[in-house]
């Protein structure tokens, strides 16, 4: 009997352990020929042309595609192979082109419009209005209206787009761990705490090998450049981790991103004209809250004003400091996190160490569990039954309503390992969806790159690292609180990209607030609270370098939007020369001329913020002024974690999606428009 493709299966959660590479071509390639034999059927002539027949169609056939496209791409993501890799690639490629055809689709198209245009359509309920709207704009955004030979070529350039960003990921991952330093003697890691000396340890033991491994994974990184007194060290590891995948560094020209930068921005450049955009930041802001790119510019270089002379200031005491007590005449690139940290230290008496040994992850995901029970009535706790999981670390959690009924679910994948992409993200797994009497409920995955436990203990995070984990969550809140049931509009889908960032921010307030580190924050060992005067050292150290990391991020704004405003084809992409006039305007570091950062940008080039990385910034502000709500009413109500304000937020804004405008949600939940004074307070900077 022959075994069934567990990615036809329909079932609730994706069967992890049951997927192999070479189920997935053929998966696709059935769930795609059933698409457009649905799609054939759904423009036939004397085919009905109502919401139902139309709309909810569609969405039933996206969510077919979903279900088992979604874990293939985590997978390739988290637990990536050869043999994987190939079957991603040749699937996506079929994807594209098959999402490239349906897009230019005229008589769905004409199909979609004649919904809009039916009697009684704008007595609709708004999210139906909305998905419809959304639909069309999308059709018009993949070239509908073109003519030969430029429809054709917007489908090329989706093709090649959908290659060169997969390709990109895939070399930064490569060489990423392609590089590693064996350590044997001890004193070369003077400096280091025992928790980084475990994580390295760790990595030397996964490779076989006695003493320690420095490698490219981020806590290895952290570690060295932090604490490691061996300036060499620093040097060499900041030279491996800032080269990847470039002309530069010790795999020189191995893994080189430089090629498909370029051709990444000229076919950007190329499908935004095409569409009668002057160029691709401009097509980009047509699915954003910013209406323009001279409101971005303005908005950056503002900020940038504001923050700069602060930045100035922090570099030149840092300067200063590293030269009287570190005995160091220059400070190199290398050296900024290891001195910021030792005058932290001092000015502060503010021990990472120490601090981390009350965030032990166990607990901090209690505590974050707690504080979105207690602002969304909700419990988040692991499933009753087991759940297939594609690595033994990964977790899966339920949440349950007041009746204690599960109507959501995450994935926790934590830890860092070869083979997963670094950074921290949250994906969709399963998105809300009613199908007649059936409901499929949301589920999210959630991925970091923490120190894994080491030496007996749990892993241990740094506040940053805290607020990271907030921040996702935050993130997959807004995709499993949705009370939408088409997946096209519900949760993070079609949300301005511009505010999709508002609730991931929104979270990592709570991260210095001691009503909500008190539900977490304990001792991994003897379950003690954080200490009063450790809490008032970290709250005072908020600020420090909050002007260097505000121009850091402008920084990277400025160059991305600058990069895709700004491309010219007879010039070409002038990634390197962008990103000098980028610092030149809102940086006070500037690192070696051989380093190549944005060869390892993978949130512009393959993550979906191209001409989009200033919604950090600009979801800032509505993110703390979100908050400031909170802070408003906690005199009254006991602090900052407030059920009543918690549900209106919910209400408001979480629930909704993008059935309406998130300026209208915001608006609805704040009472008024958005305001920056809270982010500028946030940064010290009022």
């Amino acid at each position: 009997m022959p075994t069934v493709n567990p990615l036809l299966s329909d079932a609730a959660l994706p069967a992890f352990s049951a997927i192999h590479a070479a189920d997935v071509v053929p998966a696709i390639d059935v769930i795609l020929a059933d698409y457009q034999a649905a799609i054939d059927a759904l423009t036939a002539a004397g085919a009905a042309r109502d919401f139902a027949h139309v709309m909810l169609s569609q969405e039933r056939l996206d969510q077919r595609l979903s279900r088992a496209w979604a874990p293939v791409a985590h997978l390739h993501a988290v637990a990536d192979s050869p043999e994987l890799r190939a079957a991603f690639d040749a699937a996506e490629e079929k994807i594209t082109d098959f999402g490239s055809a349906l897009g230019q689709n005229r008589e769905l198209y004409a199909a979609v419009r004649a919904v809009a245009q039916a009697p009684g359509f704008a007595g609709r309920a708004r999210p139906e209005r909305a998905l419809v709207e959304h639909a069309l704009r999308d059709f018009e955004l993949s070239g509908v209206a073109l003519e030969e030979p430029a429809r054709t070529r917007f489908r090329e350039i989706a093709n090649e787009l959908a290659r060169l960003t997969s390709a990109f990921s895939n070399a930064v991952l490569d060489a990423t761990d392609a590089w590693h330093q064996h350590i044997e003697d001890a004193r070369d890691l003077a400096g280091i705490p025992p928790s980084g000396r475990a994580v390295l340890r760790e990595y030397a033991v996964a490779h076989h090998l006695d003493g320690w491994l420095v490698t490219l994974q981020q806590p290895a990184v952290q570690a060295v450049l932090t604490y490691a007194d061996a300036r060499p060290l620093r040097e060499r590891v900041y030279w491996a981790y800032q080269t990847r995948a470039s002309d530069q560094g010790p795999n020189a020209g191995k893994f080189d991103n430089t090629g498909r930068m370029d051709k990444i921005l000229a076919l950007r450049h190329e499908a935004a004209q095409l569409l009668g955009f002057a160029n691709a930041a401009e097509e980009s802001l047509a699915t954003k809250m910013a209406t323009s790119a001279a409101e971005v510019l303005a908005f950056l270089r503002d900020l940038s004003a504001r923050a700069k002379p602060v930045a100035q200031r922090e570099l030149d005491e840092l300067r200063a400091f590293a030269r009287s007590d570190l005995g160091l005449e220059t400070l190199e690139a290398w050296d900024i996190a290891y001195a910021s940290e030792k005058l932290r230290r001092q000015r502060y008496d503010l021990d990472e160490e120490q601090l981390k040994a009350y965030f032990p992850l166990p607990a901090v995901l209690r505590g974050l569990f707690t504080l979105a029970g207690k602002l969304y009535g909700i419990t988040v706790a692991p499933a009753r039954e087991p759940v297939d999981v594609w690595h033994p670390d990964v977790q899966y959690c339920e949440l349950r309503d007041a009746n204690d009924q599960p109507f959501a679910g995450v994935y926790l994948d934590l830890y860092a390992r070869p083979g997963k992409r670094g950074g921290a993200w949250m994906d969709v797994c399963r998105a809300r969806f009613r199908d007649g009497d059936t409901l499929q409920l949301p589920v999210a995955f959630l991925t970091c790159n923490f120190a894994p436990p080491a030496d007996g203990h749990p892993s241990l995070l740094t506040h940053d690292d805290v607020q990271t984990i907030f921040h996702e969550f935050g993130h997959g809140l807004h995709h499993m609180l949705t009370r939408i049931d088409l997946p096209s509009i519900g949760g993070i889908d079609g949300v301005e990209w511009d505010a999709v960032e508002l609730p991931s921010q929104f979270m990592e307030n709570f991260c210095w607030n001691r009503q909500a580190l008190d539900l977490f924050a304990r001792h991994w060992s003897t379950g003690a609270k954080l200490p009063d005067p450790l809490f008032a050292k970290l709250l005072a150290a908020r600020h420090f370098h909050a002007g260097m990391f505000l121009c850091r991020q402008l920084e990277f704004g400025l160059f991305d939007f600058l990069l895709h405003a700004n491309y010219d084809p007879a010039r070409g992409a002038r990634v390197l020369e962008t990103l000098e006039a980028a610092r030149r305007e809102a940086a006070v570091l500037h690192p070696p001329a051989w380093q190549r950062f944005a060869h390892a940008f993978t949130h512009i080039f393959a993550g979906g913020y191209g001409a989009g990385y200033y919604s950090y910034l600009w979801a800032e502000v509505l993110s703390a002024d979100v908050f400031s709500a909170f802070e408003e009413h906690a005199h009254d109500r006991g602090g900052v974690i407030d059920a009543a304000t918690g549900a209106r937020f919910r209400d408001e804004f979480l629930a909704v999606g993008a059935s309406r405008p998130a300026l209208e949600s915001f608006i609805a939940f704040r009472g008024r428009a958005p305001r920056p004074d809270a982010l500028l307070r946030a940064y010290g900077l009022a």
